[in-house]
């Protein structure tokens, strides 16, 4: 089987970085990750990678510094180190507010990068159609695309990040090169926006996953967990978008290994129904143990699950990211976010340890019903 990372932060130029000569400081890739991906006309893969892109020395005269995009420049914010808590290396919080308040120690943007049609190595890369912040609702970054093609279209959200908001941006595409900007079309904290890759009734339909400090607990006894799970919604021209009424994909009470969890592909439709891979976290640590699971969902009910395991499907290989080891800053992260047909298997591309691309590919018979 095919398992191997295909694109690291040592395959980026930043000197063709949007953010190059605009920052006043040293910058490095911090990780290049979380690639949505889809299938070119030309037949090749495309990875909408995300790169999270951090300032070389973020700590300095007793600050801790964030970049913030604003009127087409790039600025470094200064935090003294006494109002923060810097455990997690992804961010920084802000305490005090009665409320989690946190900035990132990276900006984020996304970089288009071709690869060959069994996505086993990159054919070009389009730093000239990177997309980078140009809203103040993306003030902190754009994050984790996620591509889906509907007829003609190709469709792409992300995960935009600024005071204002962390909301769910849409983008559109003829053909998943240049994108149009279709604005905000999830406004709440939302990080995994799933599109179908198909209409259901003729409507567009998505996985969801809203976020809060609050869930109100299943009755003693129940089968499922309190906590974040993947919902569904419906829109007529996926711009307007109205939740299902009933629940999507649910923590499951018998294990805690989906303790969390949250969409990870954009489902694509198969024989027996709507394939979805999405993540689970178990509780550990400052991050979590991070792993993909499957889920078939039933063709014109998507509500209804019709197939699932408890045992994921792909973990974190730390013999990937061994000669990567010295840029970690997380581990036990495996995040899959795309997939793509190639015949007898499945091409699945994930981020791995929140720092490289992974291309994985899986039998198509690992989704098969038992014997």
């Amino acid at each position: 089987m095919f398992d191997q990372l295909v694109f690291t932060p040592a395959d980026i130029d930043l000197s063709r970085s949007p953010l190059a000569g605009k920052v006043g400081a040293e910058t490095y890739v911090l990780g290049a990750f979380n690639p949505g991906m889809t299938r070119l006309a030309n037949g090749n893969l495309l990875l909408m990678v995300r790169v999270a892109e951090a300032l070389r020395e973020p700590v300095k005269g007793g600050n801790v510094h964030a970049i913030r995009w604003q009127d087409g420049a790039y600025l470094r914010d200064a935090w003294p180190l006494q109002m923060v808590d810097t455990k997690d290396p992804r961010k920084f919080l802000i305490p005090g507010g009665g409320w989690k308040v946190m900035a990132l120690t990276s900006l984020s943007w996304l970089l288009p990068v071709e690869l060959d049609a069994e996505g086993r190595s990159v054919v070009a890369v389009h730093y000239d159609k990177a997309i980078a912040p140009r809203t103040p609702y993306q003030c902190y970054g754009v994050e984790d695309a996620r591509i889906s093609k509907v007829g003609d279209r190709y469709l792409m959200t992300t995960c935009s990040v600024s005071p204002e908001r962390h909301s769910t941006t849409l983008y559109s595409s003829a053909d998943a090169l240049d994108w149009q900007l279709e604005g905000i079309v999830l406004d709440h904290q939302n990080k995994d926006m799933l599109i179908f890759e198909g209409l259901i009734g003729g409507q567009y339909w998505a996985q969801t996953r809203p976020l809060g400090d609050l869930y109100f607990a299943y009755p003693p006894g129940s089968e499922w967990r309190a906590g974040p799970s993947i919902n569904l919604s419906r829109s007529p021209d996926a711009l307007h978008w109205k939740p299902h009424d009933k629940p999507g994909i649910r923590p499951h009470a018998a294990t805690v290994s989906t303790a969390r969890m949250g969409g990870g592909t954009p489902p694509i439709l198969t024989d027996r129904g709507w394939l979805s891979l999405w993540h689970g976290v178990e509780p550990s640590g400052v991050v979590g143990i991070y792993r993909t699971y499957w889920s078939i969902l039933d063709k014109d009910d998507p509500s209804i699950t019709i197939a699932t395991q408890h045992a994921p499907l792909l973990e974190a290989n730390p013999a990937l990211t061994e000669p990567l080891k010295d840029q970690m800053y997380v581990d036990n992260v495996v995040f899959t976010t795309g997939i793509a047909d190639a015949g007898d298997f499945y091409v699945v591309a994930s981020g791995e340890a929140d720092l490289a691309c992974r291309i994985t590919h899986i039998a198509k018979t690992a989704f098969d019903p038992p014997a």
